[in-house]
C-alpha cells in the first residue's frame, strides 16, 4: 500500500498486509537494509514509473534477494492495458 492510498483511506486486504509484512521481515533478516527503506524505495519507484507509464500501483512487488556473490533488488511493475500515459 502506498502513501496515496493511506492518505485517501483505502484499506488493503489483510492477506496482502500480512504478505507484505512477511516479505519485509525476510528482507530485513537477509540484508542490512531496513524494511522502512525498502518500502520507501518501492513508493519512489512507483512515483517515477507512473510519471511515464500507466501502471497498476496496487500490485507492484519489490523484492530484495541476496546471495554469496550479489544483492539484487527486483521490482515487478504491472502495466495497465493502455501502457503509455497520456
Amino acid at each position: 500500500m502506498n502513501w496515496l492510498d493511506r492518505l485517501l483511506g483505502r484499506q488493503e486486504r489483510s492477506s496482502n498486509v500480512a504478505k507484505t509484512r512477511l516479505q519485509m521481515v525476510l528482507t530485513h533478516d537477509r540484508s542490512e537494509i531496513s524494511p522502512g527503506l525498502v518500502e520507501q524505495i518501492k513508493d519512489e519507484i512507483i512515483d517515477v514509473i507512473a510519471r511515464h507509464l500507466a501502471i497498476d500501483p496496487e500490485n507492484v512487488v519489490v523484492n530484495l534477494t541476496r546471495t554469496a556473490k550479489e544483492s539484487r533488488l527486483v521490482a515487478e511493475v504491472p502495466l495497465q492495458e493502455n501502457g503509455r500515459k497520456k
